[in-house]
């Protein structure tokens, strides 16, 4: 009993002073203007000090790609801090390489403006906006994954690159008392420029995906990012393996339509992964796209089909079944969009059929 009461009391005690910090840090802690100093005076912003790097920016419509929506669990919104940043924290250690922190690379979402700052940023960031956008229509894919169709209504068309993804802003609900953001990846055609399409994969307790499946409605209007992401196309190969699982599946079908769109003639294996045949989706459209164009090959796996579901066709790891169709990555590029365990297992196969690392680029989440 005497050991209970003893932790209890300390840790009543570093909750408190914890809270004393904040509030210290909040009221006593005036810093006043600051100025940030974008990319050697080509922009200079005047902002009130104590809020982050990445909601600063965004407060002045220059959106740092970010998939977490600033809870530092992404790793994405990195910036170069020539001056004026602080110290590196524990929470950037994990996502920054030894060369970036030598060349001052920084989590924008952790660094916390306390005086004047100079950062870096690539050009193309200055082409990320806001986007008003409605909610045209939902359609059930799975069990678990659901299609949104927004039109574009302020500005009101977009452009981007296939593969590449949206921020979503979700509005307070339920219990959740906070608006949350998170990154979506786009799946229909760059050429529609007047909509998008969003895959949304529910994830049991997951505030946006949650908000998606069971408040988001026909007619809604939500607040977008984008486009953002690297995670599109190079145009320097005439072969391609695409791998992809689950909702990973949408940038994958927007880079494909794209290609085939555009009529570049270029040789494509396609391999999705699956547990059952439930979780299969666009089967229809894909087949339809191999019936037509023979340089198009579409290979869905299961991994554990069922009984009920007279599957006849690939079975097994998808990278297993990858292996039994590419014998060679030489001349080839790969895409690979899916979990952290599959984009690694789809790495380590591919490059022990000689692709080079630099020409497998994914997207995980």
């Amino acid at each position: 009993m005497e050991v209970l009461i003893t932790v209890l009391s300390v840790t009543a005690i570093a909750t408190l002073l914890a809270t004393l910090i904040v509030i210290a840090d909040k009221f006593l802690n005036n810093y006043g203007k600051c100025t940030i100093d974008i990319n050697e005076g080509n922009k200079k912003l005047e902002v009130e000090g104590g809020q982050s790097l990445l909601s600063s920016l965004a407060a002045n419509k220059i959106f740092i790609p970010s998939a977490c929506g600033g809870k530092a669990t992404c790793g994405l919104c990195k910036v170069k801090v020539i001056e004026g940043a602080g110290p590196l924290l524990p929470t950037e250690e994990p996502y920054l390489s030894d060369q970036e922190r030598n060349d001052g690379v920084r989590l924008s979402c952790q660094v916390k403006i306390k005086k004047n700052i100079n950062i870096q940023i690539p050009e193309e960031y200055f082409n990320i906006k806001q986007f008003s956008a409605s909610v045209v229509s939902i359609t059930d894919m799975t069990h678990d994954i659901k299609e949104f169709r927004f039109k574009m209504d302020d500005p009101d068309t977009i452009d981007f690159k296939a593969g590449q993804y949206m921020q979503i802003e979700t509005k307070p609900y339920a219990k959740i008392k906070e608006k949350a953001i998170r990154a979506y990846s786009i799946s229909s055609l760059p050429s529609d420029n007047g909509f998008i399409d969003l895959i949304v994969r529910k994830v049991p307790g997951g505030i946006c995906t949650t908000y998606m499946h069971d408040y988001l409605k026909v007619g809604d209007q939500v607040s977008m990012t984008g486009p953002q992401g690297e995670f599109y196309r190079r145009d320097d190969s005439d072969s391609y393996v695409f791998m992809a699982g689950g909702s990973g599946l949408a940038p994958i079908k927007s880079i494909i339509m794209d290609i085939i769109e555009k009529g570049l003639d270029r040789e494509m294996f396609f391999f999705f992964g699956a547990v059952t045949k439930s979780d299969l989706y666009y089967v229809d459209i894909f087949k339809e796209l191999e019936k037509k164009y023979p340089k198009f090959k579409y290979i869905p796996a299961l991994s554990k089909p069922l009984p009920e579901d007279h599957w006849e066709g690939e079975t097994g790891l998808v990278t297993d079944v990858m292996l039994k169709y590419v014998k060679s990555g030489e001349g080839k590029h790969a895409y690979l969009c899916g979990s952290p365990g599959m984009i690694g297992a789809c790495i380590k196969a591919l490059t022990g059929v000689n692709f080079q690392v630099e020409k497998i680029y994914y997207d995980k989440f």
